[in-house]
């Protein structure tokens, strides 16, 4: 489920996802990798967790928030 949830997100927000949880890299590399300030990659992360948390919720078929 996580996997098709991740081929529906913009490239740039799944490339970050996947280093950050796939591969363990730190803020500070995947910011130095994609040329973007770690603020950006952590509210990426943020966005993207809470789009796969209700995702995962709507599949589930457990819709309360």
């Amino acid at each position: 489920k996580i996997n098709v949830f991740l081929h529906k997100e913009k490239e740039e927000a799944r490339k970050i996802f996947i280093r950050r949880y796939w591969y363990g890299d730190s803020i500070s590399n995947i910011a130095a990798h994609f040329t973007l300030s770690e603020s950006k990659v952590k509210s990426t992360l943020f966005r993207t967790r809470n789009k796969l948390k209700l995702y995962l919720k709507k599949e589930a078929g457990y819709d309360q928030t």
